[in-house]
């Protein structure tokens, strides 16, 4: 069978692009795991902030509130700082002055019964989410099921050609043929537009850390997420009174199969035991992802050449920009005109890097 659009990744981004797609494009989704989301996808931090990315982010970020909601639930993000930090926290506020999001000066001890008494300055940011990572993407898999899409999984792209204006795809489980070739394979995305015979973006991949934590007292229901302005940790309750802790790492990495290292949850603790008085219990879970970045730290969408489509370089903001960002690119397309408000194409563009 041959496809209008194969799409080479069945994470968010490619799943959600799938999803939008719908029945207006036959379409071939492949992955090159064994199931979709087995990287960045599935050991997201799982939060929705519309700060989270800065400005340039959060008009994808908000504009996919209404796409995300039957997923989001009430959590609010506190951002907080030390006397030194008060210039970064002037700037996060001026990043924002002239948007939608609403920001709160706030004494953050009045928010978290422990903060150590250095913490004194507080940003509040009501609208941020606890989101439903797997819900989302299971969603996107079958919205793009239902409208005919193929999945295909252990499909790692060995490579594709192009000529007379369609794309032979030689995969790990077979050879398949389309006359758009969508990149959205997040660390790996270098490499698939190399085996392409595409020129690379420069596309780099970090690792992030996560550990979970059970701490004496145990975090309290209602909490909001705390974030230090200065991007040194951030963390969120979650059920059961545990901690979900990261040290806000971005360690260079090759595209694999992350895993944590002990010096990077050893840091994680130490920033979190210098912002409050709890007492770590137990590290119950620790894990990595990859986050991708293009240079300019700004997401890749649009056709670079011919029959080849950039949707890539989502750092971790890939999956609370998920439905924008899918709208956007099936709008691109299908040489529609993206119906956005407040959102710019033309800044992700891939023709930005020459």
């Amino acid at each position: 069978m041959t496809y209008d659009i194969a799409i080479v990744g069945a994470g968010i981004a490619g799943a959600s692009l799938a999803a939008a797609l719908g029945d207006r494009a036959r379409v071939l989704l492949l992955e090159a795991e064994d199931m979709p989301g087995r990287h960045a996808t599935g050991r997201s931090a799982a939060f929705w902030s519309e700060t989270y990315g800065g400005p340039l982010i959060q008009p994808l970020t908000s504009a996919s509130r209404n796409g995300l909601s039957p997923w989001l639930q009430p959590l609010g993000s506190l951002h907080i700082g030390r006397t030194e930090d008060a210039p970064a926290i002037e700037r996060f506020l001026a990043d924002f002055a002239g948007s939608a999001v609403t920001l709160e000066r706030v004494d953050p001890a009045a928010h978290l019964a422990g903060l150590r008494p250095d913490w004194t300055l507080g940003v509040l940011e009501p609208s941020c989410a606890y989101i439903d990572v797997a819900g989302i993407h299971a969603d996107a898999l079958a919205r793009a099921r239902r409208s005919g899409a193929t999945i295909v999984t252990d499909a790692g792209l060995r490579s594709a050609t192009r000529q007379g204006g369609r794309w032979t795809i030689e995969t790990e489980a077979g050879r398949f043929d389309a006359a758009v070739l969508v990149n959205a394979a997040g660390a790996w995305a270098d490499v698939v537009a190399v085996r392409s015979g595409v020129r690379p973006i420069g596309i780099a991949a970090f690792r992030r850390t996560m550990v979970q934590l059970r701490t004496d007292p145990p975090a309290a229901v209602g909490i909001p997420m705390i974030a230090d302005i200065a991007g040194r940790f951030y963390f969120k309750p979650e059920p059961g009174g545990r901690v979900w802790l990261s040290p806000h790492d971005e360690v260079p990495s090759a595209p694999c199969d992350a895993v944590p290292e002990e010096i990077d949850v050893a840091v994680a603790i130490d920033r979190f035991e210098a912002a409050v008085g709890w007492r770590v219990a137990a590290v119950e879970r620790r894990w990595a992802g990859l986050r991708s970045f293009a240079p300019d730290r700004l997401p890749v969408y649009g056709m670079a050449e011919a029959g080849f489509f950039w949707c890539a370089g989502q750092g971790g903001f890939g999956i609370q920009t998920a439905p924008a960002a899918a709208a956007m690119a099936a709008a691109l397309l299908l040489d529609e005109v993206p119906a956005l408000p407040g959102v710019d194409p033309g800044r992700y563009a891939p023709g930005r890097f020459g």
